[in-house]
């Protein structure tokens, strides 16, 4: 295992050149950092993905294309040396206006992993400029070069043995020597394609980073000092938790918690490296430790929501006493990629739960031809406008927990149960127009 430390920076943490300049002092703090994972300047993704949709107003695009390169000039003007990025800031912005061009034409996932890359690749420019004009001995790194993945555009699959492989041949020698700065979210495939690995990826990518160069932790700074008992905007007294375990960071990412990506914690998981999540805009206040171990494993630790969610409900009478039908359902999923989220069954009914994890935006679909599909089997029901609550703790299977949770939502109408495949867990359904009060009110009846 190295002796380094790898520090994830997320959007927020590098938006403007003030942000930038906050983690470089964290750096700077901290002589064990030797490996910076930067995300793309905070509303770029956004600008980039809508440029990626396809926009066929010349006139609007070249709005949101002067957006873009609006928010890297400010940080620019600010350098002591701007024309060491000068260039290739410009050449980016002639990338993004072409490949806009083009998705204006017609879009693809391929597309729209080039173009949307760019935030990434231009903001790794700036911040290691800023390093260098601080007097660190920083250098840039393209993670295309070693983070391999398939070519499943728009949510890639790492090459784990070859990712470890291209890490040890071109990265951890760089990081013996200097400050290594280069992007989160982003990939290639082996044909030299960029890829990305799904949105809120820049988390994965870092976890991954960090167990290919067997970092001794990661890092993650974000905009709140750590993880909280649920969202501060949501409940104002919401608490911080100290530490937390690997299995319930787990499920708080997998179920909606803003601070990690759903699969950050996997790679750090494998190798056992410990993670911490805090603010770059007060880092004294501290943060989160999450550990394989910890001291504490209260019932309730914290709730979740994820909004946007699309159910589905089949209904056949042919379900009864019979076999195979969930089976045929799942290979029609599968054959078409779509990922099941929850799912609940009874005698001649199952509903389940999209999975969203592509770049775009809004609620999972079902696609026309699953629709289809499914419809030879039984009849299909999809319902928008739900939201998922989740609560997360330990030995949620003692006795007592459900009259305490289901007595606090007596006045919401919940949609859809889950409970019993993680001790960790309890999820539910209810109408997004109401999620937010119910978490408000579940905060208040268990954790206050």
């Amino acid at each position: 295992m190295s002796t380094f430390n790898v520090a994830k920076f997320g959007g927020t943490s590098v938006a403007d050149f003030a942000a930038m300049s906050r983690c470089a002092t964290i750096i700077e703090s901290n002589p064990h950092t030797k490996l910076v994972v930067s995300s793309a300047c905070s509303g770029v993704t956004n600008l980039l993905v809508t440029l990626a949709s396809g926009i066929e107003n010349p006139q609007e695009r070249a709005t949101l294309i002067g957006k873009i390169a609006a928010i890297h000039q400010a940080i620019v003007e600010q350098l002591n040396d701007p024309s060491s990025v000068e260039d290739p800031l410009l050449h980016f912005i002639d990338v993004i206006t072409s490949a806009s061009e083009a998705a204006s034409y017609q879009t693809s996932q391929k597309l729209t992993d080039h173009l949307v890359a760019c935030g990434e690749l231009m903001s790794t420019h700036l911040f290691t400029q800023i390093l260098r004009e601080r007097g660190i001995d920083a250098i840039r790194f393209d993670i295309r070069h070693m983070l391999r993945t398939d070519d499943n555009f728009g949510k890639a699959e790492p090459q784990l043995e070859e990712i470890r492989r291209l890490a040890d041949e071109h990265l951890v020698p760089i990081c013996q020597q200097q400050v290594v700065v280069t992007q989160g979210f982003i990939g290639a495939d082996n044909q030299g394609n960029t890829t990305t690995l799904g949105r809120g990826g820049s988390d994965y990518s870092a976890a991954l980073i960090a167990e290919s160069v067997g970092a001794a932790g990661l890092e993650i700074w974000t905009d709140v000092p750590g993880i909280y008992s649920t969202d501060p905007r949501i409940a104002p007294n919401a608490a911080p938790i100290a530490e937390i375990s690997f299995n319930e960071a787990s499920e708080m990412a997998n179920f909606g918690a803003k601070i990690l990506h759903p699969s950050t914690l996997l790679p750090a998981l494998r190798q056992g490296i410990p993670v911490f999540v805090g603010s770059s805009k007060a880092p004294e206040k501290g943060g989160t430790w999450i550990r394989k171990q910890v001291d504490s494993a209260p019932q309730f630790r914290a709730l979740a929501l994820r909004d946007n969610q699309t159910m589905v409900t089949l209904h056949s009478e042919k379900m009864f006493q019979s076999y195979g039908f969930l089976a045929k359902v799942f290979e029609i999923l599968a054959k078409h990629k779509l990922s099941v989220d929850l799912i609940t069954t009874s005698e001649i009914s199952v509903s389940l739960t999209l999975d969203k994890t592509d770049t775009s935006g809004g609620a999972p679909e079902l696609p026309p031809a699953v629709h289809e599909e499914l419809q030879s089997l039984c009849s299909v029901k999809v319902e928008h406008h739900l939201s998922l609550i989740a609560l997360i703790g330990n030995h949620m299977d003692n006795q007592g927990y459900a009259k305490k949770v289901f007595g606090a939502l007596d006045d919401f109408n919940v949609r859809m149960i889950c409970y019993g495949a993680s001790e960790h867990n309890l999820c539910f359904l209810v109408d997004s127009s109401s999620a937010k009060q119910a978490i408000q009110h579940l905060h208040e009846q268990l954790f206050e």
